[in-house]
């Protein structure tokens, strides 16, 4: 008999944990919200925000910390991009602490999709930041697969995507 994979969520295993997402000029506040809850269903719920109208554009920033991830980590593992999410989760990571965005129109339909580093993508994005002092550790357990036994992966080594996008191929 199988044992049933251990799943981690970030919330009480020493991590601290930051999602927001931008709200600006036209943005559907309720679509927003929906993609926020497709991939973090605890997302905290925000106050009601007028619907933008012409001549009055929206400008708000929606906050929660201690998020569970839970519904993400297993939105990566049925799409089958754990690869590609250590790589996308830790282009910015410096030891302790990453952030990363996902893109909401993707999002929206319980898809994982990471913009290109610096880009910004028409529908805009979900911010996280995760900080903690076994981060790497952690990022490569929420992203394993019985893949790694064959080919082993870590952060940054030769194997990971390049800035442009692009898989780097084995030879």
């Amino acid at each position: 008999m199988q044992e049933p994979m251990l799943r981690l969520n970030g919330v009480n295993e020493n991590l601290r944990i930051i999602i927001q997402t931008e709200l600006r000029g036209a943005d559907s506040p309720e679509k927003v919200r929906e993609a926020l809850f497709a991939v973090f269903p605890e997302f905290p719920s925000q106050q009601e925000v007028d619907v933008p109208t012409l001549g009055n554009a929206i400008h708000e920033t929606w906050r929660g910390e201690q998020v569970s991830l839970g519904t993400f980590l297993k939105l990566l593992h049925e799409q089958r991009i754990l690869d590609t999410a250590l790589d996308a989760m830790t282009v910015r990571f410096d030891g302790s602490s990453t952030t990363f965005e996902l893109l909401r129109q993707a999002a929206i339909v319980g898809k994982i999709a990471f913009p290109l580093d610096e880009e910004q993508p028409l529908g805009g994005v979900i911010s996280i930041t995760l900080e903690g002092e076994n981060l790497g550790d952690w990022l490569e357990a929420a992203t394993w697969h019985k893949g790694r036994d064959i080919a082993p992966r870590s952060i940054k080594d030769d194997l990971a995507m390049s800035e442009d996008g692009e898989a780097v191929t084995w030879i």
